[in-house]
């Protein structure tokens, strides 16, 4: 298969790359030199001739600035008009597959309870640019969106302060690669990549509740999200190693 991958320099990218190549698959990457992601004519020319394309763009704020929903302009842009653009791109250029990066953390907190991709969201501040492109991508037949959870180990940022006992959704970057690849071969729809674990038992600094609402960032990671993979790897074998 001959794959497209935006983000190919990323934490998600330099994980999907290789395995791509490893898997047989003919790889082509974006050049930003000569290529906007938020032109859908200079994309479309771009994937002329690929039959799928992983979109594992982001620019996540990694400064203590990342509670400010200011740092996040350029992250919320890439996930709203770079989707938006890219399913356009597809279509001129006959692309029959998208597979598009997302975050698990837009679930409302669900206590001890298993969410799958049915639960119900509560996409607040930054993180409701994911929800957003969520739509644009399931717009195109062949779309997949992943939620993948946070990514720790390897070259991913180190977790931020939690706040709370409950539950999150951690993986490892490359399991979130290879879920990305996997889903290549899945049925169009939503899946979750990642694994739950209690944050109670990570060793992370926690904050009091009420600094949780403080900003939206800081509201999201005091949620309980205990989210499961189980669609995805019913569907094409993914677990995390």
């Amino acid at each position: 298969m001959k794959v497209f991958v935006i983000g190919a320099t990323g934490v998600l990218g330099r994980e999907a790359v290789p395995r791509l190549r490893a898997a047989g698959h003919e790889v082509g990457v974006l050049d930003r030199r000569t290529t906007s992601m938020f032109d859908a004519g200079q994309l479309a020319t771009a994937l002329t001739g690929h039959d799928a394309v992983i979109n594992l763009a982001t620019r996540i704020p990694l400064s203590a600035k990342a509670v400010l929903a200011s740092a996040w302009a350029e992250n919320n842009r890439i996930r709203t008009e770079g989707s938006a653009a890219l399913v356009e791109a597809t279509r001129m250029a006959g692309v029959e597959r998208i597979v598009q990066e997302g975050i698990s953390f837009v679930y409302a907190d669900g206590g001890d309870r298993e969410l799958d991709e049915d639960a119900p969201l509560k996409p607040v501040g930054h993180i409701a640019s994911s929800v957003e492109a969520q739509k644009n991508v399931l717009r195109h037949p062949g779309g997949v969106f992943l939620r993948i959870g946070m990514l720790i180990g390897g070259e991913a940022q180190k977790p931020p302060v939690l706040v709370g006992d409950g539950w999150m959704s951690v993986v490892h970057p490359g399991d979130a690669a290879a879920a990305a690849i996997a889903a290549l071969e899945a049925p169009p729809g939503i899946y979750n990549v990642g694994s739950p674990v209690l944050k109670r038992d990570m060793g992370i600094t926690r904050l009091p509740k009420f600094m949780g609402r403080l900003s939206a960032s800081l509201e999201v990671f005091a949620r309980s999200q205990r989210v499961v993979s189980t669609k995805l790897t019913e569907a094409t074998g993914w677990k995390p190693r």
